[in-house]
């Protein structure tokens, strides 16, 4: 998954080198800005116990989406050898009440792991990758670097919330006066590169003699996001509170026709900021070709066959937010599916039975793994796509979640939007076709950002993407 704003802004304060000279800091306070206004706090822990560094990196934000507030909060630990040698780690992930731990520790170039989901825990193994690195072994990469102006290393960066690894490339930049809520300091610039897949994301930030980090900038949603170190007092003071919903509505070109949207649609899609980077996916339903800086995009309601991903033995199997195995989840599927015959009339009843179990339609939920909604039915369109995604396992199924947009005529005081938007895809009749239990069902309207298997961080990172382009032109090809 890639990128969110919890597990994000925790890897980035884990990439810098925090002290060379001198001890780091023991305990560090950050204000969180977003497009000036304050709306939450982050600490940096660390301690050293023996021949262990212990830190812990925790966030909390406000947000608002449509005029409901969504908390979001993020804590990571990491413990290491006094050489960076990575041994254990843990994450707790908030969302609205939401909440998912991790427990992690690393054995033999292995991971064994302990996560808990809506009560649920599950115990695996996976591989350690090769040379990733916790906090304190990217601190002693940067100290190792120094600040020499031009100086630029690369690390690899592991994330505790995702399961994941990204490789930051840091180049130290000549320093300059900044700003700071405890005065103004002379600091070196530090320019990042992290390499996530399809949209490398740059940051920068700026550091003392000593590499100790007092402010981070990075861009959300086309504007930035910014932490600025200052005491306790200041990073707790209360939130101004941020719209950040309103930013995600891309407007469309013209209106758009039901029997349009019952067809073929084609999309241009650009980036303001010529991101050729830039990269959507391919599926059955949707093909991308890439024109200069620009992405025409070609949506078919109805499924083609093609020459496409097939599924993966893992798009069959329970994970942490598609318990599919679970009781609850078993009992609905065979509810839902009834007498079906085919897959494909079994997913048509699941998307119907969804639609009406999931009688609260609220923003208030943030994002609850299926377990979660079978016992407590509330939600908006993430709570809809993950639930028939794991119906539609535990019949046998092959399913995966996408993110992305779906067209709207109107939406929160807005007209002809493309609203950020999740639904289901299922493996039926040798395709991958997507059933929208949320809306009346898929259609020409639905643009795929980013296709995963229900973790959260893959839904909320398609929120950074969509503030960087902008749709041009719409035009229906149906006859």
């Amino acid at each position: 998954m890639r990128r969110s704003l919890p597990p994000l802004l925790a890897l980035f304060i884990a990439a810098l080198p925090l002290a060379a000279s001198a001890a780091p800091p023991e305990d560090q306070w950050f204000t969180v800005l977003l497009d000036g206004r304050k709306i939450g706090s982050f600490e940096a822990k660390r301690e050293v116990r023996g021949r262990e560094v212990h830190t812990t990196q925790t966030l909390e934000i406000e947000l608002e989406r449509a005029g409901v507030k969504v908390a979001l909060g993020s804590s990571e630990s990491a413990t290491e050898t006094v050489d960076g040698a990575p041994l254990a780690f843990a994450s707790t992930s908030r969302l609205s009440g939401s909440e998912t731990r991790i427990d992690g520790r690393v054995r033999d170039g292995s991971i064994d792991l302990d996560t808990t989901t809506g009560g649920a825990t599950q115990h695996r193994k996976m591989p350690w990758p090769a040379h990733a690195l916790l906090p304190e072994g990217l601190r002693l990469a940067g100290v190792r670097a120094g600040l020499a102006v031009g100086t630029r290393y690369r690390a690899l960066a592991f994330q505790p919330s995702s399961l994941d690894a990204a490789e930051i490339t840091s180049t130290v930049a000549a320093p300059e006066r900044v700003d700071l809520p405890g005065g103004a300091l002379d600091l070196h610039p530090v320019d990042q590169v992290l390499a996530f897949p399809g949209a490398p994301m740059k940051t920068r930030a700026w550091i003392d003699a000593d590499q100790t980090v007092h402010k981070l900038t990075l861009p959300m949603m086309g504007v930035d996001l910014v932490l600025l170190a200052c005491d306790r007092a200041c990073a707790t003071a209360p939130n101004q509170g941020s719209d950040v919903f309103s930013r995600t509505l891309m407007p469309s070109p013209r209106a758009l026709r039901i029997e349009e949207l019952a067809g073929t649609m084609r999309y241009t899609l650009a980036s303001p900021r010529n991101e050729s980077a830039l990269a959507l996916p391919d599926t059955d339903e949707q093909s991308v070709v890439a024109r200069g800086g620009e992405r025409v995009v070609t949506i078919h309601r109805d499924a083609r066959v093609r020459k496409g991903e097939k599924p993966d033995p893992s798009d069959y199997k329970p994970n942490d937010w598609l318990q599919s195995e679970a009781p609850e989840i078993v009992r609905l599927a065979k509810q839902a599916a009834g007498d079906a015959a085919t897959p494909l009339e079994r997913m048509r009843r699941v998307e119907t039975f969804v639609r009406g179990y999931i009688r609260s339609k609220t923003l208030d939920v943030g994002y609850a793994s299926a377990l979660e909604v079978a016992r407590k039915p509330e939600g908006d369109c993430t709570e809809h796509a993950l639930l028939v995604a794991a119906l539609g396992r535990a019949l046998g199924i092959a399913t995966r979640v996408v993110d992305g947009l779906a067209y709207a005529p109107g939406f929160a005081g807005k007209d002809q939007v493309f609203v950020p938007h999740a639904w289901a895809q299922a493996w039926v009749d040798g395709r991958w076709q997507s059933f929208d239990a949320a809306l009346p069902g898929f259609d020409a309207g639905h643009i795929a950002l980013g296709i995963g298997d229900g973790d959260p961080w893959r839904f909320y990172a398609g929120l950074d993407l969509l503030g960087r382009i902008e749709l041009r032109e719409a035009q229906s090809t149906t006859p």
